[in-house]
């Protein structure tokens, strides 16, 4: 039999390529989701797991709620938790959006130290619980955490559920000797395997639909799904990663430098991505109409960089070019209807998607 793996959050970005990759390297992957009947948003990785033969079932779980979790980790020899809360606007409720997150991560690590035959569990942290809240401009790495007093509440909740971990780990009885791996991904992004898009597609969306006239001054380090889905798998592998964070992410890539990469590939195709730039103030003043905007705001002009020589050299990992996932990510947004292709140029589009299908 194969090793049964534990997936959390099946239907999110993430997850999804995370099942595949486990999958496709011959693990049996029982994945969670909040509700069995709601198969329309977990048909892509049914229709994968009957194509090629692979062992993949469900289970209905909730982050809020403790039933089912024992029953969920049952049997399974690992478990990945990947499943929390990631929002496309401000949150009205920054605490409870920070409750989900830590008492979510208690909940999946408890059932994990009571079923005696999990040995490791990989949790899904950010680099948002390292780069932010610090009032000097440094090179990161897993040394550092955020400063959680001068940081937004998303930052805040990913650092507090990834502190709760390593504290819950760490206080287990010597006897139960339960291995954790953090992986600390940075802007993910990357092709859908479904027409649901992640609220990391969002720029990429907007500068291809041409829904801002300008750009903000934002940036972010990026990675691609699909090398982040292999970063996983590996932590789960490698006996080394027990015990240890691990940044995945490239080079700092500015929201410019994004616009014009897309406009380079997607303009000969009719896209019209927006390629000049936007003061702040004007930003902060469109923030107030514009929810998904607001996000941005307290991240203008602030760089993040990061180092991902610990994946790389102990996980053996490595990332592929950053205008590679770009263009990937937007073809598939094309090819999945999330934005629409430009009138004049769809039929060539239409052409190349199923050239590539």
């Amino acid at each position: 039999m194969n090793t049964r793996v534990l997936v959390t959050g099946a239907t999110g970005f993430v997850a999804g390529h995370v099942i595949v990759e486990l999958l496709e390297h011959g693990y049996a992957v029982r994945a969670t989701v909040r509700d069995l009947a709601d198969t329309k948003k977990r048909a892509h990785l049914v229709d994968y797991a009957a194509r090629t033969g692979a062992e993949l079932d469900f289970v209905a779980v909730d982050l809020t709620a403790d039933d089912g979790w024992a029953q969920a980790v049952s049997g399974c020899a690992q478990v990945l938790h990947i499943a929390s809360p990631f929002p496309a606007t401000p949150p009205a409720d920054e605490e409870g959006l920070i409750r989900t997150a830590v008492d979510g991560t208690l909940r999946v690590l408890r059932a994990c130290a009571e079923e005696p035959g999990v040995g490791r569990v990989v949790v899904t942290s950010s680099i948002a619980a390292i780069t932010h809240g610090h009032r000097e401009s440094a090179l990161r790495t897993e040394a550092d955490w955020t400063v959680v007093e001068r940081s937004p509440a998303y930052q805040r909740s990913k650092t507090l559920a990834e502190r709760a971990a390593w504290e819950f780990v760490g206080a287990l009885p010597a006897e139960r000797d339960l291995e954790l791996v953090v992986v600390n991904p940075g802007m993910v992004l990357g092709p859908l395997l479904s027409p649901d898009p992640s609220t990391s597609h969002e720029p990429v969306r907007r500068l291809l639909s041409g829904a801002v006239p300008g750009l903000p001054r934002v940036g972010w380090s990026v990675v691609d799904v699909r090398d982040l889905a292999a970063a996983h798998r590996l932590a789960l592998e490698r006996p080394q990663a027990a015990g240890k964070r691990f940044i995945c992410a490239g080079e700092h890539l500015w929201m410019r430098d994004m616009a014009r990469t897309l406009s380079e590939d997607f303009g000969p195709r009719g896209f019209r991505v927006p390629t000049r730039s936007l003061p702040d103030r004007l930003i902060r003043a469109a923030a107030v109409f514009d929810r998904g905007l607001r996000l941005t705001v307290p991240t203008l002009g602030q760089v993040e960089r990061v180092s991902a020589d610990r994946a790389i050299h102990e996980l053996g990992w490595s990332m592929r070019p950053v205008r590679e996932t770009l263009r990937d990510t937007a073809d598939s947004l094309v090819r999945h209807g999330v934005v629409r292709a430009p009138r004049r140029a769809a039929s060539g589009v239409g052409r190349a998607v199923r050239a590539e299908v």
